[in-house]
């Protein structure tokens, strides 16, 4: 009998399923949350997501294997939606040395705000932001993950500082050896005083030696011939516009010559815009895979300071005096625009902004960036991404669509969809828990619960208090200035 009892408890051990004998340990596990499938567009509910080591290692329903997961940490999703790290592929930190201190305060800002990677397009901080980008990632330094393009390649004695300047091809081999030696994440190249020959044999370089490149494009050439070259992004929404002008090539040959000058070359480009021109050049976009980031808000911010003056804006308290010092430029400028200009100024954003679902009807990726930084008029780090998914809706996309510029089309660009953009086993725990649905109101990417960076969790008050800090910060920075 004692015998026949053994191998009935040995048999029923034998048979009793793994979930249940053994439940599996996470560091950290979120119950009950709706998985915004940001790919697909659905939203699946009642989900069970388990983190382990800073990645996903199960997303399964509650009422399924989700009950054998358990953690150290749970976090209750229920009535809220887990959607992947957001992603502002367009920041610049820059002002000089003695702005160093102020623009590392940026970093907790992306973080409160849901952005958990950044990709910094160059300033004149370049060292300190490839020295940042490793700090963060071993965990020495807090911030969003930073990709980088180090410092930017330009012509001789350019208008930009910080910059690698290249007069002729062995200059631009040279600066590129450079990049390379600092393992730069893609190259950013622009037109100040770059010759328009060495513009595309730097681009041409760049893509022969494997980097990825973004940047302006000289009023000498057309975009077309950019991404023919190999450019990978175009930054701004202009130059998307730029690329849908019926005589864009007439006009570049005609500055290049020095017939007419810049202001000349601006009047017909925004005169001279079609639609069957402009589809057919964003289709040859997706073709070879050029990206665009629109960087809308940014312009905008300027074009309507008349009626929408920022000088006021509460989210300065978080802006060091030294950075909000770099805005005055702009600022002054704009104010001595007549109304004429001004009138000028919203026609130019209502007209490049129209180009951005036409971007979308032709199969571009679009890459969610803001410009944000210094020198860039409050165009604020952090709540600056929101304000640009807002206007991509407000412009014609949707939620959708949105919510996956910001989410895959930074990995995707940076061939790391293997590890972002969605809320799967095997992706990095890089995720943020919403009180509202995005898919239903972009705005919702504000109602910001929980921010996951790296497998850890910053709850509601952790994230107020990163704000607090650094409100805090600027305060005493701004009772030092004071004379």
């Amino acid at each position: 009998m004692k015998n026949t009892l053994g191998l009935l408890l040995t048999t029923l051990a034998a048979s009793i399923s793994p979930a249940i004998a053994a439940p599996s340990q996470a560091d950290v596990v979120i119950r009950h949350a709706t998985v915004i499938d940001v790919e697909h567009g659905r939203a699946v509910p009642a989900q069970t997501v388990a983190i382990r080591d800073g990645s996903i290692v199960a997303v399964t329903d509650d009422a399924g294997a989700g009950a054998q997961w358990q953690a150290s940490t749970t976090i209750d999703g229920r009535g809220r939606y887990l959607i992947p790290g957001l992603w502002d592929m367009h920041v610049h930190f820059g002002g000089g040395p003695a702005l160093i201190e102020e623009n590392k305060a940026l970093l907790p800002l992306y973080v409160a705000h849901g952005i958990t990677t950044v990709r910094d397009a160059s300033g004149d901080l370049a060292e300190q932001v490839l020295s940042w980008r490793g700090q963060i990632a071993s965990g020495q330094l807090f911030g969003p993950q930073l990709f980088t393009s180090g410092a930017k390649i330009e012509g001789l004695a350019p208008v930009w500082k910080g910059t690698i300047e290249a007069g002729d091809k062995a200059g631009v081999d040279a600066a590129l050896d450079r990049e390379q030696r600092d393992q730069v994440d893609f190259v950013k190249i622009t037109d100040s005083t770059l010759k328009p020959e060495l513009f595309l044999y730097a681009v041409s370089q760049a893509k022969a030696r494997g980097l990825r490149s973004s940047g302006h494009v000289p009023m000498a050439l057309t975009v077309g011939q950019a991404i023919e070259a190999g450019m990978s992004s175009i930054e701004h929404l202009d130059y998307a516009f730029k690329a849908g002008v019926k005589d864009e090539a007439a006009i570049a040959a005609d500055f290049a010559a020095g017939r007419i000058d810049r202001a000349e070359a601006n009047r017909r480009l925004h005169a001279g815009f079609d639609r069957d021109t402009a589809m057919a050049a964003y289709r040859r976009f997706a073709e070879l895979g050029v990206a665009v980031t629109p960087t809308l808000d940014g312009g905008r911010i300027i074009d309507f300071l008349d009626v929408e003056p920022r000088d006021n804006d509460p989210y300065l308290a978080y802006i060091g005096p030294g950075l909000r010092d770099t805005y005055a430029w702009r600022v002054e400028r704009a104010a001595k625009a007549t109304p004429a200009q001004i009138e000028a100024r919203h026609a130019h954003y209502a007209q490049v902004a129209a180009v951005l679902p036409m971007l979308q009807e032709a199969g571009v990726r679009i890459m969610a960036g803001t410009d944000a930084g210094f020198l860039n008029s409050y165009n604020f780090p952090g709540i600056g991404l929101h304000n640009e998914l807002a206007l991509y809706v407000r412009e014609g996309l949707t939620p959708l669509q949105v919510l996956q510029s910001a989410t895959r089309a930074g990995p995707a660009w940076f061939g790391k969809l293997d590890r972002y953009g969605a809320v799967a086993a095997g992706k990095a725990a890089d995720l943020v828990l919403l009180d509202r649905n995005p898919l239903q109101d972009i705005t919702a990417t504000r109602a910001i619960n929980t921010v996951l960076m790296r497998g850890k969790v910053y709850d509601r008050a952790a994230l107020d208090a990163m704000l607090a800090e650094t409100k805090a910060q600027v305060a005493e920075w701004n009772a030092q200035a004071k004379p």
